[in-house]
């Protein structure tokens, strides 16, 4: 349902960026087999509540469902990512919850730098999301696992991504932007280690990780599943809490 944008303009609006690759836009609960269907089930964590808003794909505010990246995420099954279980949980905390999924699966970090048609996709939406009021508060980052694939993307990965923390806040204008990466933990990757080092050492003002490790994958080995989402939307949510919502966060860079 479209919120109308009377209701809408209101200082207490908290909007997340949600982007990356298909671990962000969610794959709880698709098929292995093709044609790939979701099953359909959201759990508790998941539900839908009138406080938790997203973006959608034409650039309006409507009541948050999963799976969010539907329209954004087009061209592949959608299913539960770790967004809706996140926003959920910070909303009694924050208040208004604004998401602005960006994510589309399969995607290196080289297709969003400055100039490509993802980053600048971000940027374009996430400028949108605070025109009738509210405040970017942080960007969630979900993405490695195409760059771990080949040595030479692997080792570029942690410059790549310093840059496009760098990027990302100067075009919105947000220096102290905070960004929460999740280090991934799919297996049979083979330079996996490499751009698990990068997430986890990077040094970066107001950047934390969070890591996937040991939370359960589905039997591709790749994706999260459900319950796993909802564990790693909860990660999110309590590094934003403990060291973005306090009056002197820590100066740590992982978690």
């Amino acid at each position: 349902m479209e919120i109308p944008a009377s209701q809408l303009n209101k200082p207490t609006k908290n909007i997340f960026i949600l982007s990356g690759q298909s671990n962000m836009s969610g794959r709880g609960g698709v098929s292995k087999d093709k044609p790939r269907t979701w099953d359909g089930v959201v759990p508790p964590e998941c539900q839908p509540n009138p406080s938790i808003l997203r973006l959608t794909a034409n650039l309006h505010w409507e009541t948050a469902n999963e799976p969010i990246h539907s329209d954004i995420d087009s061209k592949k099954t959608c299913g539960v990512g770790p967004g809706m279980s996140f926003a959920n949980a910070v909303r009694e905390r924050v208040g208004l919850v604004g998401l602005v999924p960006c994510t589309v699966g399969g995607t290196a970090i080289k297709e969003w730098a400055r100039g490509e048609e993802l980053y600048e996709n971000m940027v374009k939406r996430a400028k949108e999301s605070v025109k009738d009021g509210g405040e970017i508060k942080a960007l969630l980052w979900f993405q490695g696992e195409s760059d771990a694939l080949a040595k030479e993307d692997a080792e570029a990965y942690k410059g790549n991504m310093e840059t496009l923390i760098r990027n990302v806040r100067e075009d919105l204008g947000l220096p102290s932007l905070p960004i929460i990466q999740v280090a991934i933990a799919s297996v049979d990757l083979k330079y996996m280690a490499i751009v698990r080092d990068a997430q986890l050492s990077m040094q970066v003002h107001n950047v934390v990780c969070v890591d996937a490790m040991g939370l359960q994958l589905k039997e591709d080995n790749l994706h999260l599943t459900t319950e796993s989402q909802v564990q790693s939307g909860h990660k999110l949510a309590h590094v934003y809490l403990s060291y973005f919502e306090t009056p002197n966060p820590p100066s740590l860079s992982w978690a």
